[in-house]
């Protein structure tokens, strides 16, 4: 029944944006035809679920493979309690098929988002503002079950394997921090400038080998940056 309503309520999204001749839903959907790829990331969550009592105060960190690979981050956002829920190559159009069943089990305290991949240079890509739109659903979604918890948007990161795309995914980060920055208990954390060098290019000792995932020094940042703002909304 959760999929059945979370696939309804994808569609008439669409229906609502076609109508305001913003993006076309045949279009999109011919472009998108499958949203259930990331199906067992989302079954070993909801495992995790009936396998752990996570507190209500938790913070659930949700998003793509940067959350993923983060494995410092229990340790590093202590005594803050955390939930992690990130899977590889999310992108905003299939996180808003999931959101509903990540977010079912849990009472939470503070969500926290990163998604970096509906701009990757893929023939599949959104462009910025479809991407907004995405987004933007996806809030009404979270706010639905959390009305009142404070919403953190991590700011997509430069990295050199998608350097050639940056102005795109750059305009994204644009819009988001617009949009958050006029919403009620949305934050935004600007993290770019801590991952270029002094000439302006993505500093490539903060990432592994593809140049697109954060190394330890990279997360280090991260760690820093996320847990400081996290306190001051908490007020720890």
């Amino acid at each position: 029944m959760i999929i059945k309503n979370s696939l309804i309520l994808f569609f008439v999204f669409f229906i609502s944006i076609a109508q305001q001749k913003k993006l076309d839903i045949y279009d999109f959907i011919e472009k998108y035809p499958d949203f259930k790829w990331a199906e067992p990331e989302i079954i070993a969550f909801e495992k995790l679920d009936g396998q752990i009592n996570y507190p209500d105060d938790s913070v659930l960190f949700i998003g793509s493979s940067s959350i993923r690979l983060w494995d410092s981050l229990e340790d590093a956002m202590s005594p803050i309690n955390v939930i992690k829920r990130g899977y590889g190559g999310a992108h905003y159009r299939d996180l808003i098929y999931y959101t509903d069943r990540i977010l079912n089990n849990h009472s939470i305290s503070m969500l926290v988002c990163f998604v970096a991949n509906d701009i990757s240079g893929s023939i599949k890509d959104s462009n910025p503002q479809e991407v907004l739109y995405l987004y933007k659903f996806f809030i009404n979604q979270v706010r639905e079950k959390n009305p009142d918890i404070p919403i953190v948007q991590i700011e997509i990161t430069p990295t050199l394997s998608r350097w050639r795309y940056w102005s795109k995914i750059n305009k994204v980060n644009q819009l988001i921090k617009e949009y958050c920055d006029s919403s009620s208990n949305m934050y935004y954390i600007e993290t770019a400038s801590f991952f270029l060098n002094e000439v302006g290019m993505p500093n490539d000792n903060l990432f592994i080998k593809d140049q697109l995932h954060l190394n330890n020094k990279g997360y280090d940042i991260w760690n820093k940056i996320i847990k400081d703002k996290i306190i001051s909304i908490k007020n720890l």
